[in-house]
């Protein structure tokens, strides 16, 4: 998908933007939204108030697919086309408010929260930054620092879009490290039970083409192997040193495929695979095998895939 030359660059420009850069990597935009979405799950505020003014519960990953071709039409659109989408969200989020139903870690039952609360926004941009810094330097190359305060600078960017104040959010590249680690490791963040079961399943469940079925194994390996330690730990996933060595070994080998891949094919927007996601979702709820299965009483159990378990 092209954009026609109009001399609108959009918000960031290709040759000058690191984010891009990072994001117009094929690799890092299939990739980067599960994580995102399994790792956000961890902060209750975001993630029940996602969930209680959601309309897509039970097609979750059209949902991904949407937020994704989405994303990419600001990453990679004119700024006419990024702000019809801006426009399209800010109509949303204004909706999302409300309270705690119950306890949820150190939140007790009554906590309010709302979609342009600045914690909360700076929370879901920081996730996106992560994961999708994650994969690039995993799967494509090591960023340098002045490349990593370049690409943060974009995200705060990223974010003022969607109203997030600027002076409330970590100022530099250090400082936004310096940020994540200490959410990560404080006592907020909880996983309440439908966020750990839909958590996973964002991250490893995902409804992908048969044709590209038989890459789902180091899809699921590549997931567990990039989540931090803490992550692992809340959502009870083990990672034994057979399945760290697996791990190090698809990332070396997808890397020297990538050096090797014509540009056309490693770069450019993933409409293509966003929809066919979302084509295999629809057509097991056709089938009456919805992933994931939730009933009306709250999510399923949670069965865990043989790269993961």
């Amino acid at each position: 998908m092209r954009r026609r030359s109009t001399g609108d660059e959009g918000y960031f420009p290709r040759g000058r933007s690191l984010l891009r850069r990072v994001h117009e990597e094929r690799l890092v935009g299939l990739l980067y939204g599960q994580r995102a979405l399994c790792i956000g799950a961890l902060s209750p505020l975001n993630y029940v108030g996602t969930s209680q003014h959601s309309y897509a519960k039970l097609t979750p990953f059209r949902r991904l697919a949407h937020t994704g071709k989405a994303f990419e039409r600001i990453y990679f659109g004119t700024r006419e086309e990024a702000d019809r989408v801006l426009a399209y969200v800010a109509r949303l989020h204004e909706q999302v408010t409300g309270v705690l139903a119950r306890d949820a870690g150190v939140f007790p039952a009554g906590t309010p929260y709302h979609a342009l609360d600045p914690e909360l926004m700076l929370w879901t941009v920081a996730v996106i930054a992560d994961s999708a810094q994650t994969f690039y330097e995993l799967l494509v190359r090591r960023l340098s620092h002045p490349e990593r305060e370049a690409l943060w600078q974009d995200y705060l960017r990223f974010g003022e879009l969607f109203g997030m104040p600027r002076d409330g959010a970590p100022a530099s590249y250090e400082q936004f490290r310096a940020y994540y680690r200490s959410k990560l490791a404080s006592e907020e963040m909880f996983l309440t039970e439908e966020a750990r079961y839909v958590g996973y399943a964002t991250a490893f469940e995902i409804p992908m083409p048969a044709i590209q079925q038989p890459g789902k194994r180091i899809h699921d390996l590549l997931m567990l192997g990039s989540l931090p330690r803490r992550v692992r730990e809340l959502y009870g996933l083990s990672y034994s040193p057979g399945q760290a060595a697996a791990f190090a070994s698809a990332a070396r080998a997808i890397r020297a495929m990538r050096r090797i891949t014509p540009a056309p094919l490693a770069r450019g927007y993933n409409t293509r695979s966003f929809d066919g996601v979302a084509r295999t979702e629809r057509r097991r709820i056709e089938r009456g095998r919805p992933t994931p299965q939730v009933r009306e009483d709250g999510p399923a159990g949670i069965r865990l895939p043989d790269a993961v378990s």
